[in-house]
C-alpha cells in the first residue's frame, strides 16, 4: 500500500499542494510515498509574453490565499524570453530519484519549487536545477556533487524515465495537477483530484484505508 502523488513542480498548484503532502507524510509514515512527474508543459517552446505572465500571476494569488506560501511576483515579471517548459525540471525530480532511491523525494520535489516560486531562478537550465536538487539532498543526508548530478539529469536513460512519468500520469487516469492516489495491491483509488489542505485529504484518506483495515 502506499501513496501516489502526481504533479509537476512549476504547476502553482502543486506548490501549494507541496506543503499540504509534508503534513500528510508526517501523519502516516507508514505510508510509502511515489512522486510521479506528470510533465505539465513538457516541450513547451513559446516564449512566456506578459499575457502569459498575468495569467499565471491570477493564479498565483489564490494558490497563495489558499496555501500561506510566498510567491516571487517580480521574479516572474522580470523573466527575459523565458520559455515554460516544464520537462527539465521534471527531469530533475527524476534524476534525484535515480541518484537515491531511498531519499525524501518530496523535500527535493518541494526545493525545486522553490528555486522557481521563490528565488526565481531559471528551473529550465539543467545546472541550475542540478545545484538546487543537490542541495536538497544533501540536506537529506545524501552526498552529491553538483556535476555528478547534471551528468545524470543530461542523459538520454534519464529522459526516456521521465517520459515514461508522463506516459505513467496518464495511464493513471490524471488529466490535472496535482492528484493523490492511494495503490492497494494494483487497486487505485483517487484521494484528491486537485489541491486540498491536510485536513481534508487525512479525512479522504481515513475514508479510503477503513474498509481496508476492516477486511
Amino acid at each position: 500500500m502506499k501513496l501516489i502523488f502526481v504533479g509537476d513542480p512549476m504547476c502553482s498548484w502543486c506548490y501549494g499542494f507541496g506543503k499540504e503532502m509534508t503534513a500528510l507524510a508526517k501523519l502516516h509514515p507508514e505510508l510509502p510515498l511515489e512522486i510521479v512527474v506528470g510533465g505539465l508543459r513538457a516541450g513547451a517552446t513559446d516564449v512566456l509574453d506578459d499575457a502569459g505572465k498575468s495569467f499565471r500571476l491570477t493564479h498565483w494569488a489564490r494558490v497563495e490565499e489558499a496555501s500561506g506560501l510566498p510567491f516571487n511576483r517580480e521574479g516572474l515579471m522580470a523573466r527575459k524570453n523565458f520559455v515554460y517548459d516544464t520537462e527539465p525540471i521534471c527531469r530533475a525530480v527524476v534524476a534525484a530519484r535515480i541518484i537515491a532511491p531511498d531519499a525524501d523525494l518530496l523535500a527535493v520535489f518541494r526545493a525545486l519549487q522553490n528555486g522557481f516560486y521563490v528565488d526565481a531562478v531559471d528551473t529550465t537550465d539543467g545546472r541550475v536545477l542540478a545545484r538546487l536538487a543537490s542541495d536538497a539532498l544533501r540536506k537529506e543526508g545524501h552526498s552529491v556533487d553538483i556535476s555528478a548530478f547534471y551528468k545524470v539529469w543530461e542523459a538520454d536513460s534519464t529522459i526516456a524515465l521521465a517520459k515514461k512519468d508522463f506516459a505513467r500520469a496518464r495511464s493513471l487516469g490524471v488529466r490535472s495537477f496535482p492528484a493523490l492516489l492511494l495503490e492497494n495491491n494494483g487497486q487505485i483509488q483517487t484521494i484528491s483530484p486537485g489541491y486540498a489542505h491536510v485536513e481534508e485529504l487525512e479525512q479522504h484518506l481515513q475514508s479510503a484505508l477503513q474498509p481496508l483495515h476492516l477486511s
